[in-house]
């Protein structure tokens, strides 16, 4: 399915050959809080395995992303969303957001989550609430993950 939304002078397209990996991954790994230094080929493949919503100026420059993770039918995950700082404050999250929950292949799932340290007020809008019961999710958490080396061990073996 293909999808392109219209609003100003301002694009959202599902179409993946239009997203910016140079941008996404700048981004990523500058700039967010929860995917810091993360490699170009997970980004790559995250990019692969998602349905993906790039937000884009009328020239067609990305100036914004969402990646949904989904069986289509159940569950989705609502993952690594931007826009540039240069163009917040008009309303683009709002309208990312707005064609996402509206999206015809994301409707009736029984579970559609999503992880943030500073946008509650943004997703409550669109009915995320905090976990009812904490004690039913669990996890495995791998904060840090992506942080570069920065000392090399030498492994030596011990000749006995």
């Amino acid at each position: 399915m293909s999808a392109e939304y219209t609003k100003g002078d301002f694009i959202i397209s599902i179409d993946s050959a239009k997203l910016q990996l140079a941008v996404i991954y700048e981004y990523l790994a500058k700039e967010s809080y929860w995917a810091e230094n993360i490699p170009l080929e997970v980004v790559t493949r995250a990019i692969a395995n998602s349905l993906n919503f790039g937000l884009y100026t009328a020239s067609g420059e990305q100036i914004g992303f969402a990646r949904i993770i989904t069986d289509y039918a159940t569950f989705a995950y609502l993952a690594d969303v931007f826009v540039l700082p240069e163009y917040l404050g008009q309303g683009l999250s709002k309208w990312l957001m707005e064609c996402i929950m509206a999206y015809p292949d994301l409707q009736n799932l029984r579970r559609f989550m999503l992880m943030t340290r500073d946008a509650h007020t943004l997703y409550t809008r669109f009915g995320f609430t905090p976990l009812k019961d904490a004690a039913n999710c669990l996890e495995i958490a791998r904060p840090g993950l992506y942080k570069p080396e920065t000392d090399t061990v030498e492994l030596v073996r011990d000749p006995a």
